[in-house]
């Protein structure tokens, strides 16, 4: 089994990091590989995103229960937003495999005793802001839409989306804005907690790449964050039981994209 060798703590700058133009075989490439990096320890990925997915359904549960039922689905789409943070400890898991160092689950928390946590945590923080202020929006759209008086019960609630004209205007205006979220997300994501992971960097350092990665390969990212949207609705359409899969899955690619995007 190799050995694990830990990065210097000098870190690197933006000018540092050369990114790399990427066509859609790469997408594909990645999404196959992630998918035998998940066959390969396929009990953790079930393991953390289960959890992930039991903590959506008991949120979920919870907002029905205060009668915040215009609130459900921004909480648990919004989740995918922080979905970067959870998947920290997947990318962690591909690049030990790709090393040959041992996939123990214990191993993925490694990074906390290395140069790499303070960034990652101050990044992760940025990312849990940016699902609060998604999810203020949308009440805040709600609002602004049906006025401040929640809907009576689930059926009300639906008949108001199908069959109003407030509804059809709610949920444009719902996609629109969250399109802008998941947009901003995947920009200064994708390559950042991967990246923290690999070498020594700042998060300033990290985000810059990731946004640099993005605006370099605008229409292969644009078509990721379809797949990957596609991907999490058909698992969130499944009860959110779905996702433990998908999830971890697309976790694993997304490290093996950063590889593709970002040159060694």
């Amino acid at each position: 089994m190799a050995q694990e060798v830990l990065f210097s703590d000098l870190q690197i700058s933006s000018n540092d990091i050369r990114i790399r133009k990427i066509g859609l075989n790469d997408l594909r490439q990645s999404l196959i590989e992630g998918y035998h990096d998940f066959n390969a320890k396929p009990s953790f990925g079930l393991f953390l995103i289960v959890m992930y997915s039991l903590f959506a359904l008991l949120f979920t549960r919870i907002i029905l229960g205060e009668n915040l039922l215009y609130l459900a689905f921004p909480v648990v789409a919004g989740l995918t937003l922080i979905g970067p943070v959870v998947s920290v400890v997947l990318f962690e898991m591909s690049r030990r495999r790709e090393q040959g160092l041992d996939l123990r689950w214990q191993s993925a928390f490694n990074f906390v005793h290395t140069s790499s946590f303070a960034p990652i945590v101050l990044l992760s923080i940025v990312m849990m802001l940016l699902y609060v202020a998604w999810v203020y929006m949308a009440q805040f759209l709600y609002f602004g839409v049906f006025g401040e008086v929640p809907p009576e019960s689930m059926s009300v609630f639906l008949t108001d989306m199908l069959t109003t004209r407030e509804g059809v205007g709610f949920a444009l205006y719902g996609t629109a804005l969250g399109f802008l979220f998941a947009f901003t997300a995947l920009a200064i994501s994708v390559v950042a907690f991967p990246l923290l992971l690999d070498k020594p960097a700042s998060s300033f350092t990290a985000v810059s790449a990731s946004v640099r990665a993005v605006t370099t390969n605008p229409l292969t990212m644009a078509v990721w964050a379809l797949v990957v949207v596609a991907l999490l609705a058909v698992g969130a359409a499944l009860f959110l039981i779905g996702l433990a899969a998908i999830l971890p899955i697309l976790g694993h690619s997304t490290w093996h994209l950063y590889r593709r995007l970002v040159e060694d």
